[in-house]
């Protein structure tokens, strides 16, 4: 989903995060459906920070094996570093590929360097600082570190001073440039390092373009103005970053969730053990009211568990001996001891936060928008500002102060940081409250669509209904009853199907013995078929009977009869014909009917897909409050019913859970994965991942994805209203460079606080 990272303006004040797997030298675009490779990072040992001296032709070229490296870089930002940084190591021979992820600040480089001390002398030579990550260190941001107050409060006193004095027009005139000069030395001088570097890399970014508005005020005598101009952007850097933080702190809650420690037996005695260390297959003990440290499986003990973080379940689950566990819910009223089954980087939080993670390295299509037009924006606001400086002296005779001021606060105009920032602190925020809901969107192109979706096809097994059917129905059409039986069973055993599981229930209740199969195989759509004691048998669907032809119309009416009730059956046949009837059904879910309920309310029609016979799928769509129903589905008919919607304009939604509806949820504009808590692939594989089995979790996606695209058009509204109405003031003479600074700062913190918004969604 990701697409890499095009150039941007940056936005020196603005914490943003935009980002995503930068590839060198080549610069695409995400479809809805593409996932981006995973890549094994091979994170490097600290290396002693150097000075920054220029790399030799030998340290640039250098050739050993490829690998990946993980570099925390604090002042990374934004755009505007990511851009220096791409353009500075995309140039080294022994670089391969960069992965951007300013959210967390974490630079990911494939290379063929010895050592990091190179790339670390190279970035220090751009004013970044970059730490090495050891082996198995998160990728989530740790908290900025704060930063001494009183510097920015006595440059901000002294600013105010020089503007008493101005405007009281008291004291000497040298007296108010020194306090000013104090006070831009005070607050200004991180803008003008950082605008300095951006100037010798030839990047016009909003630090450039301060150092430059904040210099020329100086050279016209604005020496008040150029300081509260200094001043009010170094508050405004603060208040952004701290605002901005609590996007970062969404994910670093997630990490929270899990504790550090682990109770652990070993060698007969428990010991507590750093959840890193604990082995698969270890033993380990919860204490009630305790956080479960790892995904495992129960062994002992019986208890209710508060799936809330992973799965967004508002009731506690019961769980008993066989029942699995994720890393990081809450043990409620009874002791567990349970077998470790995923280590602490591979548990079902873990992936999920590396999901939530990739997820905000992927642009979503508002976001790419916005970047296209700021690429554009700044360029035209600086022409405009320079055609103001000259052409109104020259050609109409204008002062040359009074229209040089007015150019330099149309450069603080033509950043477009407020604009770039609105789309990503917006979709993260969105990614992030969908995350704690139990919905994990795999990227902000999904959390856009959403709100695009008319129809939504679901599968009926273990989608609508519960998923475990038991067998209602047995109809001998041969003599030896028992032996029947147990030969269905055999063959059922061995299919994961839950039609067939119910079948080998039912006969494992009556306690009869199996047969052993040879020559198993599966018939997609149909059934399966093996061989025992030499004879091979079918056991599958009314589809299979035709098929081998070995259909009539005595068997059809015993089919039509049960179908009608709403029953799933399947026929058990040898090379003459069939020798038993299996009637099996399914119990829909009650949150199945509020769900299809919310989504009509939504005005989101429903259509039900399912391999079952046409009269099972009429009757459970009846129940359920489907719009339609259509049975007898191969896996390729449900994805021909699929394109079908969509050939016709319309935007399809496909939710299932099985191998069998592979094809269709590739092919719906999003796939929902139903119950991907403790499934090994799908997080990675689903367009959006519904962490328990409740599907209304889909309407509320939905309204997500509405609410957060609500918040886009506001957003931008915001951003690009301000700064039109001040581009206006400043044309006409009213405009002023602390106005200027106000309008940017405000536009910003604007969009930012009305983006975090999304994060106060609960359950």
């Amino acid at each position: 989903m990701s697409d890499a990272n095009s150039r941007q303006p940056g936005c020196g004040h603005c914490q943003c995060h935009d980002h995503g797997p930068a590839q060198r030298h080549d610069h695409h675009h995400a479809h809805e459906h593409e996932h981006e490779h995973e890549h094994e990072h091979e994170h490097s040992h600290r290396q002693p920070h150097s000075a920054a001296v220029p790399l030799t032709a030998g340290e640039a070229a250098a050739s050993g094996a490829l690998r990946w490296s993980s570099l925390r870089i604090e002042a990374m930002d934004c755009p505007t570093e990511e851009r220096l940084l791409r353009e500075a190591l995309g140039k080294l021979p022994a670089v391969e590929q960069l992965e951007f992820n300013l959210m967390q600040r974490l630079l990911k480089v494939q290379h063929r360097f010895d050592s990091l001390e190179p790339l670390q002398r190279l970035i220090a030579s751009l004013g970044m600082q970059a730490e090495p990550l050891d082996d198995g260190a998160t990728g989530a941001a740790p908290a900025t570190p704060h930063k001494p107050w009183w510097p920015l409060a006595l440059a901000g006193g002294l600013a105010l001073a020089a503007e008493a004095l101005e405007w009281f027009a008291v004291g000497p005139r040298w007296l108010v440039a020194t306090l000013a000069v104090l006070a831009i030395l005070g607050a200004g001088l991180p803008t003008y390092r950082k605008g300095w570097i951006a100037l010798k890399n030839r990047d016009l970014n909003i630090n450039a373009l301060m150092s430059i508005a904040v210099t020329g005020a100086v050279l016209i005598g604005q020496w008040p103005e150029a300081a509260m101009v200094a001043v009010l952007f170094a508050i405004a850097e603060l208040i952004e970053a701290k605002s901005l933080e609590r996007a970062r702190n969404a994910i670093r809650g997630l990490l929270q969730l899990t504790p550090e420690q682990a109770t652990v037996l070993v060698e007969g005695e428990w010991r507590d053990l750093p959840v890193k260390a604990v082995a698969l297959g270890s033993r380990v003990r919860v204490r009630p009211g305790e956080r479960i440290a790892l995904d495992g499986e129960v062994l002992e003990g019986r208890s209710s568990v508060d799936q809330a973080p992973i799965t967004g379940e508002s009731l506690p689950v019961e769980k008993q001996p066989g029942d699995a566990l994720f890393a990081g819910s809450i043990n409620a009223e009874g002791a567990l001891e349970y077998r470790v089954t995923r280590s602490a980087d591979d548990s079902t939080l873990a992936r999920i936060i590396h999901a939530v993670e990739e997820a905000q390295g992927s642009r979503a299509p508002t976001q790419r928008f916005v970047d296209q037009f700021a690429r554009l924006y700044t360029p035209a606001v600086i022409l405009i500002a320079i055609a103001t400086a000259l052409l109104p002296p020259l050609a109409f005779g204008g002062a040359w102060l009074d229209w040089v001021y007015r150019a330099l606060v149309l450069l603080v105009i033509a950043c477009p940081c407020a604009l770039v920032i609105s789309t990503p602190v917006t979709i993260v925020s969105g990614l992030s409250a969908a995350a704690r809901l139990g919905i994990l969107i795999k990227g902000g192109v999904f959390l856009e669509l959403g709100r695009l979706l008319q129809w939504l096809a679901l599968d009926k097994t273990g989608t609508l209904t519960e998923g475990r059917p038991r067998q209602t129905d047995y109809q001998a059409l041969r003599e030896n009853s028992d032996g029947v039986r147990a030969l269905a069973a055999s063959l059922a055993a061995r299919s994961d199907h839950p039609v067939s599981q119910a079948v080998a229930r039912a006969a494992e209740a009556d306690n009869l013995a199996l047969y052993a199969v040879s020559e198993l195989a599966a018939i997609p759509g149909r059934g399966v078929k093996g061989e025992i004691d030499g004879h091979l048998y079918h056991l599958g669907n009314h589809r299979l009977v035709e098929e081998l032809g070995l259909c009539s119309a005595d068997l059809e009416a015993r089919l039509d009869a049960l179908e009608r009730q709403g029953k799933t059956v399947i026929v058990l046949l040898d090379g003459t014909g069939p020798l038993a009837l299996f009637a099996v059904a399914d119990t829909v879910k009650e949150t199945s009917r509020e769900a299809v309920a919310e989504l009509h309310r939504l005005g989101v029609k429903t259509l039900m897909l399912t391999g079952d016979n046409p009269h099972t799928a009429s009757a459970i769509g009846q129940q359920v409050g489907i719009d339609e129903a259509r049975g007898n589905l191969l896996p390729e008919d449900k994805l021909n019913e699929v394109k079908a919607l969509q050939d016709g304009g319309a935007r399809v939604g496909m939710v299932g859970d099985g191998i069998n509806d592979a094809p269709a949820l590739a092919r719906a504009d999003i796939g929902f994965a139903m119950g991907a808590a403790g499934t090994d692939t799908a997080i990675e594989t689903a367009g959006v991942a519904l962490m328990d089995d409740d599907l209304r979790k889909l309407p509320q996606f939905i309204r997500l994805s509405r609410r957060t695209h609500a918040v886009l058009l506001q957003n931008i509204s915001l951003a690009l209203g301000i700064k039109a109405l001040f581009l206006a003031l400043t044309l006409t003479g009213e405009g002023t460079l602390w106005m200027a600074v106000f309008a940017d700062m405000g536009a910003s913190l604007l969009v930012v606080f009305n983006g975090l918004r999304l994060l106060r969604i609960r359950p």
